[in-house]
């Protein structure tokens, strides 16, 4: 059975994090989305909690993908879990350029491949940042949120 790993911090998850999901499991039998944390901050866990109980809700139907908070290497949480890949969601060149790094360091130090997924045209301008910014400011998000 291929299994990946999605990690991110999903603050909050999008629907351009949805995409990458359900696109995923078109090369994968079965998808970890793994909502990553600092255990040093104090109160992390409540807000994680709430992150995993959201994302699981949107993939209550989906039994080829589970949801779950880890801190530490994201390796180390895919070794746990017997997945051989990552995988990550690109936007622009920029994103490119940061996770290649962190793909040839995750390479180095196991034998996990990560995998790329580009954004549609439609989602490639959505980012978490974006929404948590947008809505801090009053403006309705909804439509940047899976339902």
């Amino acid at each position: 059975m291929r299994t990946a790993v999605f990690p991110g911090s999903f603050d909050p998850f999008t629907i351009g994090h949805k995409d990458i999901a359900e696109r995923a499991l078109n090369m994968f039998d079965f998808l970890i989305i793994g909502v990553g944390f600092n255990i040093n901050k104090p109160g992390n866990d409540a807000i994680v909690s709430d992150r995993v109980k959201t994302i699981a809700s949107i993939f209550k139907d989906e039994k080829r993908i589970t949801v779950e908070a880890y801190s530490g290497l994201t390796v180390d949480f895919a070794k746990r879990h017997g997945a051989g890949f990552i995988v990550r969601g690109l936007r622009e060149v920029k994103d490119f350029e940061y996770e290649r790094n962190l793909a040839d360091t995750n390479a180095a130090i196991s034998n996990i491949e990560t995998v790329f997924l580009t954004a549609r045209p439609e989602f490639g301008f959505i980012s978490s940042s974006m929404v948590r910014e947008l809505k801090s400011n009053g403006y309705d998000v909804s439509r940047f949120l899976p339902k």
